[in-house]
């Protein structure tokens, strides 16, 4: 598992934002861009083209191919969550030898997917490196196959039109210099004597050859970061580097140690280009921010013979239509064999998806996310701009719709035509304009295996009258409650009510603030004179008692702990084992855990809230977490993922209130950071001072 993004909380408003030509989704300049912008939007030019790349993790790693001491789950992780020793793990070197490896092989088979991009392990966290380095011999040069891999790819790549870039691991398990080491084997590898500035001049000696020895690369894809000896100056001084070497080359967000959305945090002057989430797909297209949805196929990056929990090819290529349609892009892995072969159920999935690119294609690459706050329940929608301002939108239909109509409600614009993309010739399809929306007659049931797509030519950029947004910092209030309606689109009037009737032109104008004191149904709508622009939408703020504080009969400092280590992948798999320690923590971290992976940890005690009134709670952690307040649970953070905040709001009145924090960590970056915020108390960590136990 990669390790990068944090989500952030964007409040009580409509899921998604519109996104409109002839504006990139991405990367929003001012009317006259700075050079900075400027460059910025050049070396993203053929990324924003290009939508689809694929993803190879590949290494010493897939010798074992995922078993271990009869343990069948492990990866790319293997050297590290088998604990196996770094003497022991070299030994793999004699053994890697892909002699059925073909690059041109590889790299056909990702064009003839609609593959624009290819990012390979030039060295992953294991430290294996698979390109020819003169400063280490820990490389593919030292193996019984002794060909530079990234050159032979690179080569590849560069005669078939694909971009190459590199993925490249900060962290490295391997090298004298790096720290921290893994706590299983700091008695094997003591850290005396390792210097990590020494370390950074090997990294970056590494990273002039792979960018100097090499056709130009693409995108410098870095992972690993999270380790707390590396942080955001190191990772200034790493992205100017690279700069230095391909002043066009585009950096993803790892450089540095994450924050903001996805990674990106603006704010502090932003590291890298674009932001990573991992193993999910963002709800919304973000506009000003560039992001790429990596993801596996199965459960595991690199090669892992027992995994065949597949997602079907049809799941696969729905997602890079849904990713498409919020602004993003999609890199797909795979995770080659130590013979050196793609797995055949990857080869299937990624052919089914280029036959219908093959056809479609037009519909994913240089489109921007469309037009639309949701996602229409029958499909997908990507746009582009056209000559003479009109808008060109692909309606991507993955099920025939009810009656044989595509409606797409709020759409107020005049459609020029219609047409099936995959017609023989151009199938001609109906699309008239009623009122607040636009309806698309497809010509009776299409016979499509998976995605049909229709072309809806506009007169014009699109005027979508999306619902207003009704924001408020919380759903629920204890006295009185601030709340603002508001829209992005241009030349209309927001009208509203609060018993939750639908809101008409004689209907109270919205102000900028409007204050709840009882519980209210707002409801909100757009107008242009007396004709409603947009659908109507609506919120419920309720007016709770708050829990009530808990009496305590004498307090200690700090919270109860007990931590557990075994097989899990969820948290309710954690509830069948008993715990091996247990003591009492300070606050909320993960200090007590005494291995990298598959451990667990469970907090209670009691925090005292200084006021009455609703309170979030943010729950950070990488992988799942829950919080519970008393026996409510306020925070759901569960699954496999790496760093991603949650929160949940709850009223409380002033006093203590029994708080259970639970989390676990498989593989990967380990994080536990829980934040509070209520009103008049700004968002914070939750100090040692207000937490306390049972004596």
């Amino acid at each position: 598992m990669h390790h990068g993004f944090t989500c952030t909380r964007i409040g009580l408003i409509a899921s998604c934002l519109l996104t409109v030509c002839p504006r990139s989704e991405g990367h929003l300049p001012s009317k006259t861009p700075t050079a900075a912008e400027a460059a910025y939007d050049a070396r993203m030019a053929w990324w924003r083209e290009a939508r689809f790349g694929m993803f190879i993790h590949w290494g010493l790693y897939a010798i074992p191919a995922g078993q271990w001491g009869g343990v069948k789950i492990h990866g790319e992780w293997i050297r590290d969550t088998a604990q196996i020793p770094v003497a022991d793990y070299a030994k793999f070197l004699t053994q890697f030898n892909p002699v059925k490896f073909n690059a041109h092989e590889w790299v056909a088979l990702a064009k003839d997917a609609g593959v624009k991009y290819i990012v390979i392990t030039s060295k992953h966290h294991d430290g294996f490196c698979l390109f020819d380095s003169q400063y280490t011999d820990f490389d593919v040069m030292s193996t019984p196959f002794k060909r530079d891999i990234m050159k032979e790819l690179a080569q590849a790549c560069a005669k078939a039109g694909i971009h190459i870039c590199w993925y490249h691991s900060i962290m490295d398990w391997h090298h004298p210099d790096y720290l921290p080491r893994r706590p299983w084997e700091k008695a094997e590898r003591p850290e005396t004597g390792a210097d990590f500035a020494r370390y950074i001049s090997y990294m970056k000696n590494q990273l002039r050859e792979l960018l100097t020895h090499y056709v130009p690369i693409g995108v410098l894809w870095f992972d690993g970061q999270w380790e707390g000896t590396w942080n955001n100056e190191l990772g200034r001084d790493l992205e100017a580097y690279v700069r230095s070497l391909q002043p066009d080359i585009i950096i993803n967000n790892r450089v540095g140690r994450g924050g903001g959305t996805y990674g990106i945090d603006r704010s502090q002057g932003g590291l890298g280009d674009y932001g990573t989430p991992e193993q999910f797909i963002p709800e919304t297209a973000i506009p000003g921010l560039d992001w790429e949805a990596c993801m596996t196929m199965n459960d595991h990056w690199g090669y892992n013979k027992n995994d065949m929990n597949w997602k079907s090819s049809k799941q696969l290529l729905r997602m890079l239509i849904d990713i498409a349609s919020k602004g993003g892009n999609f890199l797909l892995n795979v995770g080659p064999t130590a013979e050196g072969l793609i797995p055949q159920p990857s080869v299937e999935r990624l052919r089914y998806m280029g036959v219908w690119l093959e056809v479609n294609g037009e519909s994913i690459y240089d489109t921007q996310a469309g037009p639309f706050k949701r996602s229409p329940s029958w499909g997908r929608c990507t746009q582009k701009c056209l000559a003479g301002g009109d808008t060109r939108l692909y309606l991507h239909v993955f099920d025939n719709p009810s009656g044989g109509k595509l409606v797409l409600n709020g759409l107020l614009n005049q459609p020029r035509g219609a047409y099936l993309l995959a017609g023989e010739p151009e199938a001609v399809v109906e699309a008239k304009q009623l009122g607040d929306r636009v309806e698309v007659v497809v010509p009776g049931p299409i016979s499509a295996e998976d995605v049909f797509v229709v072309v809806l030519d506009l007169v014009g950029l699109p005027d979508v009258g999306y619902p207003p947004e009704i924001v408020a910092d919380y759903a629920i209030f204890t006295d009185s409650l601030d709340v603002a309606i508001r829209s992005g689109q241009s030349n209309v009037e927001l009208r509203y009510t609060t018993n939750g009737t639908e809101p008409t032109a004689k209907s109270a104008k919205a102000k900028k603030r409007l204050k709840l004191t009882q519980t209210s149904t707002v409801k909100a709508r757009s107008f242009r004179g007396d004709r409603p622009v947009s659908p109507p939408t609506g919120a419920t703020f309720t007016k709770v008692p708050s829990r009530p504080a808990f009496v305590l009969q004498g307090q200690e400092p700090g919270l109860a702990y007990e931590y557990y280590e075994g097989q899990f992948s969820t948290l309710r798999d954690v509830a069948a084992l008993q715990p091996t320690a247990s003591g009492v923590a300070a606050g909320f971290s993960i200090q007590p855990a005494r291995r990298d992976d598959l451990w667990a940890l469970r907090f209670q005690g009691f925090v005292k809230a200084p006021k009455t009134g609703p309170y979030r709670f943010f729950v950070r952690s990488d992988d799942g977490s829950r919080l519970w307040i008393g026996d409510e649970l306020v925070v759901d953070n569960g699954g496999l993922h790496s760093s991603l905040e949650l929160s949940g709001v709850i009223a409380l009145e002033a006093g203590l209130h029994a708080i259970r924090v639970d989390m676990f960590e498989r593989t990967g970056g380990a994080e536990l950071v829980v934040s509070w915020e209520a009103p008049g108390m700004t968002r914070q960590q939750i100090r040692s001072e207000a937490l306390c136990r049972r004596p």
